[in-house]
């Protein structure tokens, strides 16, 4: 080992490790107060802001980081298309509604944060692929009849979206429980899709079982 090669490793390990606690720490404290400072956020990681700016060039690229992560995180829960594929539109978009609200709901304000512009469409890119499970749970459900064809699959999925959307935000604001969130996306979903309350209630699947943290980082 030459006198050169340690200095030049030290500082890459830093690095990491300095970027990996900005992002735990954006993590922690958006979720506590999505308007926090990047000096709240660099405190919480032991860094000052000027450090910070070693890794993310402003606060929104630190949380568009966050954001798409925990999209990332969230997509890779759903269910596949292949374990769908056998269930009824109704059953698929309940699963998929469940499954998402089962991944949000110890989240919520952090949820709300990666809807908003400027982060809502690097969110949008990386549920791509949800977007478009529920789109198909749509277009079957209205080529069988069993779900309101006034208007097209496109538009009816982007209504359920704002539907459990809608959800998500009215659960923050009221602490609802997360079995009660579970069900009112549900509902909310089933029910803009054009499906009687009541019936939605029997589609309603078990919630999924949460990945712990450990899980999720491994």
């Amino acid at each position: 080992m030459t006198s050169t090669d340690q200095p030049g490793r030290a500082p890459r390990r830093d690095a990491t490790e300095n970027r990996a606690a900005l992002i735990e720490a954006a993590r922690s404290v958006l979720q506590q107060d999505p308007d926090a400072s990047l000096e709240t956020i660099a405190s919480a990681a032991g860094l000052s802001r000027r450090a910070v700016y070693g890794h993310f060039p402003s606060r929104d690229d630190l949380v568009r980081e966050v954001v798409t992560g925990g999209a990332a995180r969230i997509a890779g829960a759903m269910p596949s298309s292949s374990e769908l594929a056998d269930l009824p539109p109704a059953a698929r978009l309940a699963a998929i509604a469940v499954t998402l609200w089962s991944e949000v709901s110890h989240v919520r304000s952090m949820a709300r944060v990666a809807l908003r512009s400027p982060f809502a469409e690097s969110v949008a890119e990386v549920f791509a692929p949800l977007r478009a499970q529920v789109r198909t749970a749509c277009a079957l459900g209205i080529d069988e009849g069993s779900m309101r064809d006034d208007v097209g699959a496109d538009t009816l999925a982007r209504l359920v979206e704002a539907a459990c959307i809608a959800v998500l935000d009215e659960a923050t604001r009221s602490g609802t429980s997360d079995e009660a969130g579970r069900r009112m996306v549900v509902l909310s979903a089933l029910g803009t899709a054009g499906i009687d309350w009541r019936t939605a209630l029997l589609s309603e699947p078990a919630a999924p079982t949460p990945q712990t943290e450990q899980e999720t980082r491994a």
